[in-house]
């Protein structure tokens, strides 16, 4: 199926499955005939006695057994047709041989076909999510199947274009090619198929036109075209597909107007028009003949603008609207009010602008993020908010108390806001099915409510960028799905919490810039930390040191996984409830954080779930660098700057091969950087600035492509001479040289890693070393 949608597809905002519910129950197969039956005639003692009535009876009952005979044969012969056009359609594919029919069984107890049982033909052929890695040909023995009437090759990684041929099987009521590999344009014959109601090509990578030859399928009430290329307008008049109910184009590039016209169809229950290029104002036919059953209207993601039309609210029966992604400006229309069966409205992403209506806390799923909304009206009645994202807008004042009604919340985003005063501690009334809570970088202010003991479905937990103070809040040791937490640029003051070391789904900690102090180790408390992903918890007053061991039990750290391009975000979507294809949609809410990479500050406005990275740059921990660093073989960022380390820099570091970043710089290491640092093929930036090294710089091409400020301040190094392009060169010491060099640095910005479990061989070799030498 498409990766995407709800698994992840990079940066999507959208996401679509489909499934098809397929009855299993096979009507009985062919009747069978028997060559041998004999012709039998009524004869009795005294023939000549029988009345007319009887003799006409008899001749009758005669008649019938014969035509049974001759139909047996018929049924038979078209049996055996039917069974070798399907014997030699399969055994064209690559994995033909290996499917499970029977040569010798009757053919309409195969499995995935049905047969008509008066006549024996086949009308039914369902191979989806079989691998048939090939083309279809244009003389394939499929298309002597002339009865056809359901065909549906669903994911069977169909490959070539679309055969002709195919518009040979005029009866086809249900042609399925969704989710395989078909390229080029549609071809003209499927105009021949008008006896068509379900029509999907979607998933593939068909370009072109619009096929004007659709016009000619106006029985269609599926007609699907999602994720391909097509490149058009669509046709002006579309009200002639009078049995439409679904209609989806979704991700594809069609351009022009929006489409008035297709609202015109009576039956019409879902429209998808997102991700393509439609430009223009959103207007509807100003007519009373507009579909009446309109549940559901995708229009995300397209460069709609100018406001949104009052006449949405003639749809009485709008239940999802997503508008999201567009150029829509003006307020939220009034009329929208009027829709009682309305559960989703998603309108983030536009140039919205004014009072949020009152109204739409009735709703299920609200999401008004990135507008410039700067009020909301209070709910009129008990609000049924169960996921709200009222992000990157301009509201002020308190945290909205309305808010602690919700008993059914499991998505608060209240994130980049002017919101003032302290969290009330009635938000504890909305957590038992809370699952996000965001309130980044609002100006919420005093201590943070320990209002957790409930919140068992907590997954992500955002207050950074806030004035909070006070102790951490320990109750979110009962939250076991947690997943982030990120308490970062506020006064919390308090000890480093190790208990969270014991969370199993922890993958992101930041603590940075806050008054955290103390050791972030304490011999008889348990590391933890076994999925910890992302850990800074720089800018703080940690103190202490670490022993060798420190990271042995980060076992996320250490080998790789699948979440390639996959990011940490909630998702708001619903199934849409009608017909037999039933689709997610879902707008994503990503997480995000700050953090300093390759010397600046970065945002990084997604989180992508294979980054790893260590920062406790900023503190003052002493001792040596933990050997056990070297296990972390997937580590992409390590930045321990600015503390007390002394003596070498582990030799043992040369095995973490996916390190891109390395900040050692302002601490006390003495002796000589490891030769080894200039075989790590990804290190693209290093940085081991005052501190007490020396010898020579290894020559690796690495090591040669950095500046020269980011070997300052070491006395004792030399063969900086390539680097620094002079050829004497005593050692730099200047503040201004270094700050000029790192000026003229571009940003990298990189992201990248892993997922697993257990050490590799040679973590395992280092760490039984660290232990024997700890025991003895």
């Amino acid at each position: 199926m498409k990766s995407g949608y709800c698994l992840g597809h990079g940066e999507s905002k959208e996401r679509e499955i489909t499934a098809r519910a397929r009855s299993k129950d096979r009507r009985e197969a062919c009747i069978s005939g028997d060559d041998g039956v004999k012709e039998q005639t009524i004869v009795g003692e005294d023939e000549a006695s029988l009345s007319p009535v009887w003799r006409g009876l008899a001749q009758h009952i005669v008649v019938s057994i014969y035509l049974l005979q001759e139909t047996a044969k018929v049924v038979s012969l078209h049996k055996q047709d039917q069974r070798d056009a399907l014997l030699e359609f399969i055994a064209e594919f690559p994995t033909g041989e290996s499917y499970t029919w029977n040569k010798s069984s009757d053919c309409c107890f195969w499995e995935g076909v049905t047969c008509n049982p008066r006549s024996g033909q086949v009308i039914s052929l369902d191979l989806s999510y079989t691998l048939l890695n090939s083309s279809l040909k244009t003389n394939n023995s499929l298309f002597r199947l002339r009865s056809l009437r359901h065909l549906n090759l669903m994911d069977c990684n169909l490959q070539g274009e679309i055969p002709s041929s195919l518009g040979n099987l005029s009866r086809l009521v249900e042609l399925d090619l969704w989710d395989n590999h078909l390229v080029g344009e549609v071809p003209v014959s499927i105009g021949n198929l008008n006896e068509l109601r379900v029509l999907s090509l979607g998933g593939n990578k068909l370009s072109g036109n619009f096929p004007i030859i659709f016009a000619n399928l106006t029985k269609l009430s599926f007609f699907g075209l999602n994720f391909n290329n097509f490149t058009s307008t669509l046709p002006v008049n579309m009200s002639e597909f009078i049995n439409l109910e679904y209609f989806n184009i979704n991700e594809n590039s069609f351009f022009g107007p929006f489409p008035k016209s297709l609202f015109l169809n009576p039956l019409l229950e879902s429209v998808d028009l997102g991700r393509n290029q439609f430009t223009g104002p959103f207007e509807f036919p100003n007519t009373s003949s507009l579909s009446s059953k309109l549940q559901f209207l995708n229009l995300a993601n397209n460069r709609f603008d100018g406001p949104i039309p009052e006449s949405i609210s003639k749809f009485l029966h709008l239940s999802q609207i997503y508008l999201n992604h567009n150029n829509f400006s003006g307020s939220i229309p009034r009329s929208l009010s009027k829709l009682a069966n309305l559960t989703d409205l998603h309108l983030s992403n536009n140039m919205l602008k004014g009072r949020v209506p009152g109204f739409l806390w009735r709703l299920i799923a609200v999401t008004l993020s990135h507008n410039y909304f700067s009020s909301f009206a209070n709910p009129s009645k008990d609000p049924l908010i169960q996921m709200l994202d009222l992000s990157s807008n301009s509201f002020q004042g308190p945290f909205p108390h309305w808010i602690c009604k919700l008993k059914k919340l499991s998505l608060l985003d209240l994130s980049n806001n002017l919101f003032n005063g302290s969290i009330p501690p009635c938000l504890r009334n909305s957590t038992v099915s809370l699952i996000d809570l965001i309130l980044r970088n609002n100006s919420f202010s005093g201590i943070i409510p320990d209002i957790f003991a409930d919140a068992t479905e907590l997954q992500s937990f955002d207050v950074s960028r806030n004035h909070l103070e006070g102790s951490f809040p320990k109750s979110l040791i009962i939250c076991k799905a947690l997943q982030i937490v990120n308490v970062e640029n506020n006064k919390i003051k308090d000890e480093f919490p190790f208990w969270l070391g014991s969370l199993p789904s922890l993958n992101v900690l930041i603590l940075r810039s806050n008054e955290f102090y103390g050791p972030l180790y304490h011999r008889h408390m348990s590391i933890g930390f076994q999925s910890l992903k992302v850990i800074d918890v720089s800018h703080n007053e940690f103190t202490g040191t670490l022993p060798s061991h420190y990271f042995s039990n980060w076992r996320e750290m250490t080998t790789s996984s699948e979440e390639i391009d996959q990011y940490y975000f909630a998702s708001i979507g619903y199934t849409t409830p009608w017909n037999t294809y039933h689709t997610i949609y879902y707008e994503s809410v990503y997480h995000s954080m700050e953090m300093v990479n390759k010397g600046v500050e970065m945002n990084f406005e997604r989180i992508l779930k294979d980054f790893r990275a260590i920062n406790f740059s900023g503190n003052r921990i002493s001792g040596e660098i933990p050997e056990s660093i070297s296990c972390l073989k997937k580590l992409r960022l390590l930045n321990l700057s600015n503390n007390n380390f002394r003596n070498d820099i582990p030799r043992c570091m040369s095995n973490l091969k996916n390190l891109e970043t390395l900040d050692l710089s302002s601490n006390n290491l003495s002796g000589q950087i490891p030769q080894d640092l200039g075989n790590l093929s990804f290190l693209s930036y290093m940085n081991f600035s005052h501190n007490l090294l020396e010898g020579p710089v290894p020559r690796g091409t690495q090591f040669q492509r950095q500046t020269c400020s980011s070997f300052l301040d070491n006395p004792g190094l030399f063969g900086l001479e390539e680097i620094c392009q002079q050829t004497h060169v005593p050692n730099p010491t200047s503040h201004q040289s270094e700050e000029l060099s790192e000026a003229e640095e571009q940003v990298f910005n990189w992201i990248a890693a892993a997922i697993a479990y257990g050490p590799g061989l040679l973590c395992g070799l280092v760490m039984g070393h660290i232990f024997t030498s700890h025991n003895q």
